[in-house]
């Protein structure tokens, strides 16, 4: 029984030739167990390199770089966008995310013929629809979709202006070199919505004063209605729309009260950033790295070593400290394999991007090279969901 689970796992993460990889795009990239990584590359703006560590049966985390006309049209405007997509209950939503979201700025960018906040903040709309639309579809076969969500942290950078957008608890750190004493410093870029933070706490009891249990101390883990610790996402259908909130729903995810507002909410929170000649670098990387790495202990990493397989560099370091916090060896950690591998640390995402003034500087109507990657080398057909999906039983970050 258990070694017939076990194929049926392995079957649904095998490579397969169906699987659509996009046109005259870059999907270059190496495995190594668990680890996929693409030491290097180059993007409108100057280089970049990524990493993905697997941990759960199924890869929750979904990442891409996308440079070259952020527009429908191939006149541009022209730059790099990135994301990172950390799923929880299943990879559904990450995955959809990687395959509508892009597509949306794009579409947005050429009705309003420029990139800007309002552009973002309607792909993530758009995308959020999608989803909802596709858990209404799917609920009277597959209820339990309306308790997978993911968290979207998205980097745009064009025209010189960095634009950041954030769902969740992954996060964005530029590294800026400093004239005076030769030092970088780590800056965080990206704002975080996890109840572990008491603003997000008290944004929650503001928005809700009438729940005194809208955040539950729950294991010693403060949790949205005590089932989940981000309180913004794409997804998570069950605390935002009451109709999802119900038999057939497990009854762990399903609340004694009925709710009026939603409880979680699909709002991202943007950040708009004029690149400076001594910003140096971007570290893009889903909570896994930042559970181990503080932020200036990120920048040091890459400022220390070239920048070829920074990324994977950033993961090592990671999964040595999640290895020595287990007082093991990183040599066992590693032989450890997928689903097990979760109770030693989650799925891990980084991109580092480096922003070289002489590229940032040029106009967004240089038409550059298109790239087009996503990390894990998991490259879905548009439209579809994730093959052999087994929810997990936590709908939680």
């Amino acid at each position: 029984m258990l070694s017939g689970l076990i194929n049926f796992l392995r079957a649904c993460f095998r490579p397969r030739s169906d699987r659509y990889v996009p046109r005259n795009s870059d999907t270059s990239g190496h495995q190594d167990g668990l680890l996929w990584y693409k030491d290097h590359g180059h993007h409108f703006n100057g280089e970049f390199s990524m990493a993905v560590v697997q941990a759960n049966n199924l890869l929750e985390d979904m990442s891409q770089i996308e440079s070259g006309s952020l527009s429908v049209h191939e006149s541009g405007p022209f730059g790099t966008f990135v994301g990172i997509y950390d799923g929880h209950g299943g990879p559904e939503t990450s995955r959809f995310i990687a395959d509508h979201l892009f597509l949306h700025l794009k579409r947005f960018t050429a009705e309003q013929q420029s990139m800007s906040v309002d552009v973002i903040r309607k792909a993530y709309q758009a995308t959020e629809e999608g989803f909802v639309s596709i858990v209404a579809e799917q609920w009277p076969m597959n209820p339990q979709i309306a308790a997978v969500g993911s968290c979207c942290l998205v980097g745009v950078i064009c025209s010189g202006t960095l634009y950041i957008a954030n769902l969740g608890d992954s996060r964005a750190v530029l590294g800026r070199a400093v004239k005076a004493t030769g030092d970088v410093l780590a800056i965080q870029l990206s704002a975080e919505h996890n109840a572990c933070i008491e603003s997000v706490r008290q944004e929650l009891q503001a928005m809700h004063p009438d729940d005194s249990r809208i955040v539950v101390l729950k294991h010693n883990v403060w949790r949205v209605k005590g089932l989940i610790q981000i309180s913004r996402s794409i997804g998570d259908v069950y605390l935002k729309k009451a109709e999802f909130n119900r038999e057939p729903l497990y009854a762990k995810f399903r609340l004694r009260e009925p709710f009026e507002r939603p409880i979680l909410s699909s709002e991202p929170s943007i950040s708009v950033h004029q690149l400076q000649v001594h910003d140096q670098f971007v570290i893009f990387a889903s909570d896994g790295l930042w559970e181990h790495l503080s932020n200036q202990e990120a920048v040091d990493i890459v400022q220390r070593h070239p920048r070829n397989g920074n990324a994977r560099k950033l993961l090592k370091a990671a999964l040595l400290l999640a290895a020595k916090k287990r007082e093991m060896r990183y040599s066992d950690l590693k032989k450890i394999d997928r689903g097990v591998r979760r109770h030693f640390h989650d799925d891990i995402t980084v991109i580092v991007v480096f922003l070289d003034s002489n590229f940032v500087s040029r106009a967004s109507s240089s038409k550059p090279p298109k790239v087009s990657i996503r990390g894990g080398g998991v490259n879905l057909r548009p439209n579809s969901l994730a093959p052999c999906t087994m929810l997990t039983e936590a709908g939680n970050n």
